[in-house]
């Protein structure tokens, strides 16, 4: 009497123990299930000596018995097509490194709409494979099936030599080495183990693909509304001390004083600066490609929108003092009119910076960021407050203003506003003639 041996495992490796003349009938099951994108699993058996109740590594497990194949159904999240559609419009490659069959990798790659899918790169080519080729190769490779850990760090050390920011997703103990040398390891949350958490950067609670897209797109918003607040802090600050400057260079009186300064930044930090922080995501967002990883946080074109509307609010706030002194106005009536020139460039300047590259003047942009309109209405009334109230006369040295200079003021912002605009456009315009 004997004892029976059972065996699960890949198919093709329990098939490769089997009698030859079963090999042909069960490949083709293989297939045909794999085709229609199943996970295969194979069944096999064997008859063992009955005293024998263990297997050492040294057994010879051949002439087994093929009791059956199963396709196991896992088909893939219904977002996920939508999701790696959004990544390659972005310019993010989405490569799928499986253990299934080949056939059952390339079926679900066509239903992701994976790129590459003309080959499939198995885990017995990459070991025929320097890892120079591999290098060479992997960029034009999409989908890569039977697969085990050791291939999956030498395909994302593949993508590193071709200067790729390489995100890797991975549930198990042995992913934690792929996952440790991507730049970004993202482990699954439900699924994945506390190694692979460990040793990623990311943990997806969900276990979803698109998690991930939303992740790209939450991590662009932030990036751009930074360079939207840099954007405007510079020029601000860079206008007030031109004007010292300038002031200083020619021997004339300061058309600003430090506490004015002060309360500039004051208002304009509390009130307006941080409203940038919750601007929505440009419309053309998930459509550009991936910055470069040395790409500067300030690029030439900020450096020169900065520069730009430095001199255009330098020139604005001299030119209305030294109007205002020629006029015959006070010194406290001039420096009033700048302080409030300065505050309602800096409001109309807002709605500029709130679009990088794109037109500020449309009507449904312009309520997208509630806080950004409530924090001007904020501001307004504080400039009336420091303008027409004794006790900030007093603290502030200001003094009051009649219609005729308020017209001036928001011209000066409203043409500051205009030719930022301008310059928006001419940018773009060159851009397309590059293109």
């Amino acid at each position: 009497q004997q004892n029976i041996l059972y065996i699960k495992g890949a198919p093709e490796r329990l098939i490769a123990r089997c009698n030859p003349q079963e090999k042909s009938h069960w490949l083709n099951q293989i297939d045909s299930l794999a085709s229609k994108g199943r996970r295969v699993l194979a069944i096999a058996y064997k008859f063992i000596p009955r005293e024998q109740t263990a297997l050492n590594n040294d057994d010879n497990l051949h002439d087994l018995k093929i009791l059956g194949v199963v396709g196991i159904i896992d088909p893939p999240r219904s977002q996920a097509h939508e999701a790696v559609k959004h990544c390659q419009d972005a310019g993010i490659q989405v490569k799928m490194i499986t253990g299934d069959h080949r056939l059952t990798a390339l079926a679900i790659a066509k239903e992701i709409g994976l790129q590459h899918i003309d080959k499939v790169l198995e885990g017995h080519d990459i070991d025929n494979l320097s890892d120079k080729q591999l290098a060479k190769i992997v960029m034009q490779i999409d989908i890569y099936a039977r697969t085990t850990p050791e291939h999956k760090i030498r395909l994302v050390k593949a993508l590193q030599q071709n200067h790729q920011i390489v995100a890797m997703t991975g549930d198990g103990v042995n992913d934690a080495p792929a996952l440790k040398q991507a730049e970004i390891g993202v482990a699954m949350g439900i699924k994945g183990t506390e190694v692979s958490k460990a040793a990623a950067d990311m943990v997806l609670t969900d276990d979803n693909f698109a998690s991930i897209e939303r992740a790209v797109e939450a991590g662009r918003t932030v990036y751009d509304n930074l360079k939207k607040a840099i954007l405007y802090i510079l020029p601000n600050s860079g206008a007030e001390a031109m004007i010292i400057f300038f002031a200083v260079l020619f021997g004339t009186t300061l058309p600003i004083t430090p506490v004015q300064i002060l309360w500039i930044n004051m208002v304009t930090t509390v009130a307006l600066d941080l409203t940038l922080a919750f601007e929505p995501a440009e419309k053309n967002l998930m459509q550009r490609n991936p910055r470069t990883a040395d790409e500067p946080l300030l690029s030439g074109y900020l450096i020169w929108r900065t520069v730009y509307v430095t001199a255009l609010f330098t020139l604005a706030a001299m030119s209305l003092f030294l109007y205002e002194r020629h006029l015959g106005m006070s010194i406290s009536h001039g420096r009033t009119v700048v302080v409030n020139m300065i505050v309602l460039a800096e409001v109309s300047y807002l709605f500029n910076c709130r679009h990088l590259t794109q037109n500020a003047l449309s009507l449904r942009r312009f309520f997208t960021n509630p806080y950004a309109l409530l924090g001007s209405a904020l501001v307004l009334i504080l400039q009336l407050l420091l303008t027409y109230t004794p006790v900030m006369q007093t603290l502030f040295a200001t003094s009051p203003i009649q219609l005729f200079q308020w017209t001036l003021i928001i011209g000066f912002a409203l043409i500051i506003f205009v030719l930022v605009e301008l310059e928006k456009s001419v940018h773009n315009y060159w851009l397309r003639l590059k293109a």
